[in-house]
């Protein structure tokens, strides 16, 4: 079998740091303007280069998603942005508006191009399409099974390279196209605006037409007809490595450091222990399982892979995350006399069990036994306020290591 790319997304440099030390071959992010995840920390042109360079240090891509659908005003900004692009150098540019797509052409024609899901690629003609604009890489649409992958991988030329979503939020839209957002709130999904209605409760009622009603369905929280479950195939590795995909795409644009600390780690240890042997990543099923229900997440479902869904497999009824760990923060620098530094995500207190989750899919417990200031004052628990901090566990941890605890934030 062929190894495919692990493609994990970043919020800020440093989710882009965690992805590329927890297994991301490679890593996708957005600038301050023309993505679909405005409402992201994203990059500034700084954090941008910065980015690029530690992911390039250690062997790890970084592709830049331009992925609105643009308007006339859009398009002179477009120009200008893949001009400095052009200076950074990143792996490739993820586009979806053909306009846009002719800019990258003539601006920076040297850095690759890749199709966004966005394009609504759902067979092998429009890869074709794409692969005679010299695009080298397609995602494929959402709602694409997995028999319709490997029939577009057997019509297209061995060179161009299929990229799929394995893991995170489903727009109910198609290929993630919404109008709904911009309807309501006047806040456009396809500029970077969603405001995710879907999530939101609904009750349907046809005032003009009595006795014609719109089956929902119901239960004692509302009615969410629009709010899908999270994707995960981490129990169905085999077949994604049989189909042909190259690269392997994780969601989540907004999620922090956590998330993608514990999504890229266990999709890294399931891909490689299948690719040893099928028996081995069995055998380690319920360890993957167990790793990726630790960050936020809704219930699962596996989406369009195995043919269409019903409602009873994709439809979460609530707007509520399953949360079963905190995140603390990112172990820095040592401090000296056995602390180091924090950037203290969440609350915690002297006293307190917390883990260390590590790259190599080690989990530590250790014990808190001292949080100070950055003068050194000691105190007591690390309160809501975000502030850095010296901190002294039982077991000194490494740069990029992860600290967690288990709960649900305050």
């Amino acid at each position: 079998m062929k190894k495919p790319e692990l493609l994990i997304p970043a919020s800020s440099l440093e989710v882009l740091k965690t992805a590329v030390i927890y297994g991301a071959d490679a890593v996708y992010i957005g600038g301050e303007a023309f993505g679909l995840r405005a409402k992201a920390k994203n990059f500034s042109k700084e954090d941008m280069e910065k980015g690029i360079a530690f992911a390039h240090e250690r062997g790890v891509k970084v592709y830049v998603t331009a992925n609105i659908l643009a308007h006339n005003e859009d398009l002179p900004g477009v120009r200008r942005y893949f001009r400095e692009l052009r200076a950074m150098r990143p792996d490739a540019l993820i586009i979806s508006d053909p306009g846009v797509y002719q800019i990258a052409l003539e601006e920076a024609p040297e850095i690759e191009r890749h199709i966004s899901t966005q394009a609504n690629n759902t067979n092998y003609g429009t890869y074709l399409f794409w692969h005679r604009l010299e695009a080298k890489r397609v995602v494929s649409a959402r709602e694409l099974s997995l028999r319709e992958i490997r029939e577009i991988r057997e019509a297209i030329p061995e060179e161009m390279e299929i990229e799929t979503f394995i893991h995170g939020a489903m727009c109910i839209s198609y290929s993630g196209r919404c109008l709904l957002s911009n309807f309501l709130t006047g806040r456009d999904a396809n500029r970077g605006a969603c405001t995710h209605p879907c999530r939101w409760n609904y009750a349907v009622m046809e005032e003009s037409r009595p006795g014609e009603y719109f089956p929902v369905y119901e239960n004692e929280r509302g009615s969410f007809i629009f709010n899908s479950k999270d994707l995960c195939m981490i129990g169905h590795i085999p077949d994604l490595l049989s189909s042909g995909i190259d690269s392997l795409k994780v969601e989540g644009r907004m999620k922090n450091a956590l998330y993608v600390a514990s999504v890229a780690r266990t999709y890294r240890r399931a891909i490689d222990d299948c690719l040893k042997s099928e028996e081995l990543y069995r055998s380690n099923l319920e360890w993957y399982q167990a790793e990726i229900g630790k960050c936020t997440t809704r219930p699962f479902t596996t989406g369009f892979f195995y043919g269409k869904p019903g409602a009873d497999t994709q439809i979460y009824d609530s707007s509520t995350y399953r949360q079963d760990f905190i995140y603390l923060g990112i172990a820095g620098d040592p401090a000296g006399e056995g602390r180091f530094f924090l950037e203290q995500k969440n609350k915690f207190s002297v006293g307190e069990t917390v883990e260390i989750m590590k790259p190599s899919g080690e989990n530590m417990e250790v014990l808190v036994e001292e949080i100070c200031d950055e003068e050194g004052n000691r105190q007591e628990s690390a309160p809501h306020a975000r502030q850095r901090l010296m901190v002294k566990l039982s077991h000194i941890p490494e740069k990029y290591d992860i600290l967690r605890k288990k709960g649900r934030a305050e």
